[in-house]
């Protein structure tokens, strides 16, 4: 009898522990489809909070701005460095503008610098400053900055040693014509507006005709002589403000004469 309860008794055990192993029956949730149409950041929201992190590093400004407004601005450009001068080997010839190199203009010539466009340069050595118009490629000479002309050089008392450390600040024609007007006043002399300059008359004189044909201000042409080679300048002015040398260079720049500089001359009788 007890052999007989004892088999019942693993009989009932043995029924209970098979019912534990049968499968859930419990619903069973599919997981959801991805829509291939989402968003690459809506599926990887970790690569999404990468470049919002990357994105707070900048400036608002320069996330606002376009591509090329985040480019260095000429009008920024402030660099200090060692200039040289250059003068009689090219005085008549021409400069990478196309225009005729006067090695008693107020020029130089920078590497990179918009051209034709004006700097202030200022000597480092006796803080003497002048306002040359870039017109030329260079210096290609060691770590030279910029090239003067023997009269900017002159000015800012180079021409002797040759060399001398200065500072270019770029500035726009309108910054740089009350500075040109200061040092024209100062040496009697007044502002005018240089519209071309060639080693021959009768191409000077043609555009002269030019001017003239189009109802504008007459021209007129001045020759200045260097061992042997003249040159001849085709200027309008003077020049006595802002306003009425930004309206005299829109009108020429309506015939094609886009390519004008400040230039200061003795005063005409």
């Amino acid at each position: 009898m007890n052999k007989l309860l004892l088999a019942l008794l693993i009989l009932t055990l043995s029924a209970c522990s098979t019912e534990k192993i049968k499968p859930s029956t419990a619903s069973f949730t599919p997981p959801v489809s991805i829509d291939r149409s989402a968003s690459k950041e809506a599926i990887h929201p970790l690569r999404h909070q990468s470049l919002s992190q990357m994105a707070i590093h900048h400036e608002p400004n320069e996330i606002a701005q376009p591509q090329e407004e985040l480019l260095p601005r000429i009008r920024r450009y402030i660099k200090q460095g060692v200039a040289s001068w250059y003068g009689p080997g090219f005085h008549g010839k021409k400069t990478a503008t196309g225009e005729i190199f006067d090695m008693y203009a107020m020029t130089a010539a920078h590497k990179t610098l918009p051209i034709p466009s004006y700097a202030q340069v200022t000597n480092l050595e006796n803080n003497r400053s002048v306002i040359v118009r870039i017109n030329d490629r260079g210096p290609f000479v060691g770590n030279r900055e910029l090239d003067l002309s023997y009269a900017a050089a002159k000015n800012l008392d180079m021409e002797k040693d040759g060399t001398g450390s200065i500072e270019i600040k770029a500035i726009s024609p309108s910054q740089a014509l009350p500075h040109i007007q200061q040092i024209a006043a100062a040496q009697a002399q007044d502002v005018y507006l240089q519209v071309g300059i060639f080693g021959s008359e009768k191409k000077a004189m043609k555009l002269k005709n030019k001017i003239a044909e189009n109802q504008l201000p007459e021209a007129n042409i001045r020759s200045s002589t260097y061992k042997r080679a003249t040159l001849y300048k085709v200027q309008l002015g003077p020049i006595n403000s802002a306003a009425a040398a930004n309206q005299l260079s829109e009108k020429l720049a309506r015939i094609g004469l886009t390519d004008t500089q400040f230039v200061t001359e003795s005063k005409q009788s």
